[in-house]
């Protein structure tokens, strides 16, 4: 299905990043995998090279989404290794608990920088190679960027934007054969949220409330978000752009009783 097609996925060292990186390398894509983690990064590399059919492995380019050089050299490595791209996925983001009582200007401006900025600077830099191509994009966006939600402010807002990106650049690629779509997932068990703010225990009891949250009562995994990545990036979708798809066990649908 992504045989000889050029897969570029942000935020791959960890969580849903990797295991679409591990869901593209199964049908063989040729990848090229970013992030800050160089270990982590490596290891993914390992696990896609062994699951791909033609045992490819995939380019790693350590690069942080904040800095304008290292996302410059996303798309030039990309091109000097493959000579075009198919596939854009931007998954990299940052989540950050505050409310408009105690968050600062600071935690706004690495949250809107990672999830919105990067993001935007590199479709700018991706999009003349993917109307080649007549390729896509899929955006990894969040249930928050559908629906409201207390205590983590800039995030929710990082991901309104996000989708708000997604149907603005579908209707501008449209018409050059470009499709741009986006996930919207609900509580993933990848480990985000302890990495934002949550120490285990409160980790625990986040996971374990997802029950009353979630209308399937309970948190999605990975794999869950990735397969749906992987369809909205293959033929399957080929009339579907500017869709924000939530793949949050039903929470988007939600209201409190």
């Amino acid at each position: 299905m992504f045989a000889n097609k050029v897969v570029l996925i942000t935020g791959a060292s960890s969580g849903i990043g990797a295991e679409t990186a591990l869901d593209f390398s199964k049908l063989d894509a040729k990848l090229v995998i970013t992030g800050r983690n160089k270990q982590n990064l490596e290891n993914v590399a390992k696990q896609c090279e062994e699951n791909s059919p033609s045992c490819l492995k995939p380019l790693i380019v350590i690069a942080d989404m904040n800095n304008e050089s290292d996302v410059e050299n996303i798309i030039k490595t990309t091109i000097n290794e493959f000579k075009q791209l198919d596939v854009l996925v931007n998954n990299a983001g940052v989540l950050e608990s505050g409310s408009i009582e105690n968050t600062s200007l600071n935690q706004y401006d690495r949250v809107m920088n990672t999830n919105v900025r990067g993001p935007y600077h590199l479709t700018m830099l991706a999009t003349p190679h993917l109307v080649k191509t007549k390729g896509n994009i899929v955006n990894v966006s969040s249930v928050t960027g559908l629906r409201s939600f207390p205590n983590v402010l800039a995030y929710c807002m990082s991901k309104s934007a996000l989708d708000q990106f997604t149907r603005c650049v579908a209707l501008e690629l449209a018409l050059k054969g470009v499709r741009v779509n986006a996930v919207n997932p609900g509580v993933i068990t990848t480990g985000l949220h302890m990495k934002s703010s949550m120490n285990e225990q409160e980790y625990e009891e986040f996971i374990k409330n997802c029950a009353q949250s979630h209308a399937l009562g309970r948190a999605g995994d990975a794999k869950e978000v990735s397969s749906v990545i992987v369809f909205l990036a293959s033929d399957a979708a080929s009339n579907m752009t500017g869709v924000t798809l939530p793949v949050d066990g039903g929470r988007h649908a939600m209201c409190p009783r």
